[in-house]
């Protein structure tokens, strides 16, 4: 099911745009905050937004924090578009897309350009998930650990 378009907003669904008010919304909180505590601030709104997840998202999104958590420690967690996302330096290196957000039929673990994946001409970024297993988490493990690298 496609997410209603606005007039208001040609091109961008109602979910899309909510989306961006909440990305504002977290550069604003950020700003105020400035460096103190950052990383124990992130880490608290990424845990409220992944228990406020439908629970077949919020399962994905608790099991891939800790994947990212034990594989790249370095990577700070914040709130990005109000999904889960987790930096290096103040940029987004990998995320977590619920599917309920977006009204999707599954929901999406990606990787920004920042990403160290780089695999000759092609690679993929994103990947559809509708449940994880023993080998897709070993799987992102790895990934973000390359990634974060």
């Amino acid at each position: 099911m496609a997410a209603q378009k606005t007039k208001s907003a040609v091109g961008f669904t109602d979910d899309e745009r909510a989306a961006m008010k909440e990305h504002a919304q977290e550069l604003k909180t950020a700003a105020r905050r400035g460096s103190r505590n950052a990383k124990a601030d992130g880490e608290k709104d990424v845990l409220e937004k992944i228990a406020g997840m439908a629970e077949s998202d919020r399962v994905m999104a608790e099991r891939i924090h800790a994947i990212v958590r034990a594989n790249a420690p370095d990577l700070a967690p914040k709130t990005w578009y109000g999904m889960p996302a987790y930096a290096k330096d103040g940029k987004v290196v990998c995320f977590f897309q619920s599917a309920e957000k977006f009204k999707a039929r599954y929901a999406t673990f990606g990787f920004n350009d920042t990403a160290n994946l780089d695999d000759g001409t092609m690679w993929p970024t994103a990947f559809a998930l509708t449940t994880l297993t023993d080998a897709d988490e070993k799987r992102i493990g790895e990934l973000v650990k390359k990634a974060a690298g």
